[in-house]
């Protein structure tokens, strides 16, 4: 079943968290696996990540990630208290539940997709990695209930 995006195969589930390092020791417990590394959200020169459409040079996380089975993570993000959707979340609701990903291919055609579906609107994208791959997060409250990420590997 391919829906709007082309896939209904969760990736990912994202919270957000004050204290990465506390926070990633509890569910390496929970999960009864090793603590993962920590990364940040990498260097602007690579991301160019905008927030509401506009350039955001100093929007940055640091990340954590859990593989918890059948291709889905779990991410932990804390962010470093500039404006950006982590932060935003934090600030409005405080830690939990940031977004649910999934892989798409054709990131603008499903972007488009998303807005004339759910009236979503992209709110921060950017690369990530090496530049090899990109994010969108999309604001569907008003017709999901949620946030949603797109994440395309090239």
């Amino acid at each position: 079943m391919a829906g709007v995006i082309g896939t209904s195969t969760l990736t990912q589930v994202g919270f957000i968290v004050r204290d990465i390092e506390k926070t990633k020791k509890k569910f390496a417990e929970f999960f009864g696996v090793p603590v993962p590394n920590t990364v940040d959200g990498g260097k602007y020169e690579v991301t160019g990540t905008t927030v509401e459409g506009k350039p955001a040079p100093d929007a940055n996380c640091l990340m954590a990630f859990f593989n918890v089975g059948n291709g889905v993570a779990i991410e932990l993000i804390q962010p470093n208290g500039v404006k950006s959707t982590w932060q935003d979340h934090l600030d409005q609701h405080g830690e939990g539940i940031h977004h649910i990903a999934f892989n798409v291919k054709g990131m603008d055609e499903k972007i488009k997709a998303m807005e004339d579906f759910a009236g979503a609107k992209c709110v921060q994208r950017g690369k990530y990695g090496s530049g090899g791959g990109e994010y969108a997060y999309l604001d569907a409250h008003g017709e999901m209930k949620c946030l949603l990420e797109l994440l395309e590997n090239y």
